[in-house]
């Protein structure tokens, strides 16, 4: 790959650069969680059931994770810089189509439209950040500034939200994207390096859509599962296709000279296993972000906004540890900083078992989430380094989608597996409950919907009542979040367990974590 680095790039210059690249990061990763405080503005203002509203989310998702390994590969092929330029300016235009829609139908194109552009920012990001900082050290410094913030990002996108929709109509969550696209492009062009690859390989058409394809429908049964049914036909069909499609895709990539991307290098237990814990913290995370959301809003009681400035501490821990954990990957080696990682995780998560409605947020909750938080980022850094140390220069672009496939797909299948076991306890559990106090059949009906639907009810119920309606719904909302919290712990161990011995380095002697395995840098 050549470079076409402009004279002098001082390394100075690089760290402004990773600033405007992390600014462009934080623009798409905030579009995963900021429209969630919006639901219920959108269900009133565009007529929409929460089968819309949950494809007003979900269809950013799905569009993104399908497409991250082709926005990686084209990066790769045109230049990783042309790619983000192209997505900023493409995100921005789309938002304002977003803020303008009249109809639910519009909107959920738009949020999809929104996901194809955040699929050519997102792996150009990584890859240029690995092409411009060249020492190994600083290196790992720069992937894990950056890793950092796409866990804060999740973090932050309901404060932002919440504070918007309190000054501002719903529209407000698509219109701020555009001053922010603005400043991301303005940043890019004055500071960050052009790119170019020295010879392109012929392109691979069809593992481009073996690769949608496959992710798309893969992330869709995530999706479309909990309202299935995990045994439903539908789910365990869709499943079977997605593994099809995707075993296609890797047979056809194995066959070609110049795939999009070397699946051979799943053979490298540390890729895999690296790429594997990612999945595993963006499980919990996403997991997370849902249930607390919840929990503050109707357990607690709190408004969007107070909802989601008591998410803040876990983006300040994440922040905060993000860089001590890539000094500690850089001295000990990974295996030691993701394993123990992965346990702070699963402790977060059995701490929150120990909560019911009452719990208070500085005695418990906040203790719980700064454990999860410093878990996150004792992964997600120290792991994604090892992902791109073991790219050839020619893949940074594939290299990284994988990284940030991962991650979609492992928030995706969080919200499905723990949303799924916290709505099937609450479903089974608020029936009886609010039948043997008397509730009408048809208040009920409304109840089972979903944990803000009973949390309605109860706000409408007889005042006599109102009280021990609500107590009812809180309780078995808490038996569900319970259930699901239970599954994370589990997971995130078994994660841990599995790092430890995994993640160990080679027999031979091999190069340093956190040096990279080729003298080239990357380049897009």
């Amino acid at each position: 790959m050549s470079h076409n680095f402009p004279e002098g790039f001082a390394m100075t210059n690089r760290w402004w650069a990773l600033g405007a690249l992390c600014f462009a990061e934080l623009l798409v990763m905030i579009d995963n969680t900021i429209v969630n405080v919006a639901l219920p503005t959108l269900a009133d203002d565009l007529d929409a059931g929460i089968s819309g509203l949950q494809w007003i989310v979900d269809a950013y998702t799905l569009v993104f994770a399908g497409l991250l390994l082709t926005g990686g590969y084209l990066g790769d092929r045109f230049g990783h810089r042309r790619l983000l330029l192209t997505g900023i300016a493409g995100f921005a235009a789309v938002s304002v189509l977003a803020a303008s829609s009249n109809s639910l139908g519009q909107l959920i194109a738009a949020r999809g439209g929104l996901g194809m552009f955040a699929a050519l920012v997102f792996p150009a990001t990584l890859a240029i950040i690995v092409a411009i900082f060249t020492e190994p050290k600083q290196r790992a410094a720069a992937v894990g500034v950056w890793a950092a913030i796409s866990g804060v990002a999740v973090a932050i996108g309901p404060v932002l939200g919440g504070w918007l929709l309190e000054h501002y109509s719903w529209t407000s969550v698509f219109w701020v994207n555009v001053p922010v696209a603005v400043i991301a492009v303005l940043a890019i062009v004055a500071i960050v390096p052009g790119t170019r690859p020295e010879h392109v390989a012929r392109f691979d058409f069809v593992g481009m859509i073996g690769s949608i394809a496959g992710l798309g429908l893969l992330t869709y049964v995530l999706i479309e599962a909990p309202h299935f049914g995990w045994g439903d036909v539908r789910t365990v069909g869709g499943l079977l296709v997605a593994a099809v499609i995707l075993a296609l895709f890797v047979i056809h990539q194995l066959r070609i000279a110049n795939p999009i991307f070397d699946v051979r290098l799943f053979v490298n237990r540390r890729f895999a296993t690296a790429a594997g814990m990612i999945s595993v913290a963006f499980f919990a995370l996403f997991g997370f972000i849902f249930l607390i959301t919840q929990f503050f809003q109707v357990v607690k009681g709190y408004g969007p906004l107070e909802a989601g400035l008591r998410t803040l501490p876990f983006a300040v821990v994440m922040a905060v540890l993000s860089p001590v954990a890539m000094a500690l990957a850089h001295r000990f080696g990974p295996r030691p900083v993701a394993t123990i990682g992965a346990f702070l995780m699963s402790s977060g998560f059995a701490v929150a078992e120990f909560s019911d409605r009452t719990s208070g947020y500085w005695t418990l909750i906040i203790v719980s989430m700064s454990l999860m938080a410093a878990g996150l980022a004792m992964i997600s850094g120290p792991c994604t380094q090892v992902i791109m140390d073991a790219l050839r220069p020619e893949q940074a672009g594939a290299g990284s989608a994988i990284n940030d496939t991962t991650r979609e797909v492992g928030g995706t299948l969080g919200v499905a597996v723990l949303g799924s076991i916290l709505t099937s306890t609450y479903v089974a559990g608020v029936g009886d409950r609010l039948t043997g106090i008397g509730v009408p059949h048809d208040a009920v009906e409304v109840a089972q919907q979903s944990v803000m639907a009973g949390a309605a009810v109860a706000d409408g119920a007889p005042e006599s009542v109102r009280d021990v309606v609500r107590v009812a719904v809180q309780e078995v909302f808490m038996d569900g979040l319970h259930n699901a919290v239970w599954a994370a712990v589990a997971v995130t161990a078994v994660a841990g367990v599995a790092a430890a011995f995994l993640l160990r380095s080679e027999t031979a002697p091999s190069v340093s974590p956190a040096e990279p395995q080729h003298a080239e840098p990357v380049a897009p």
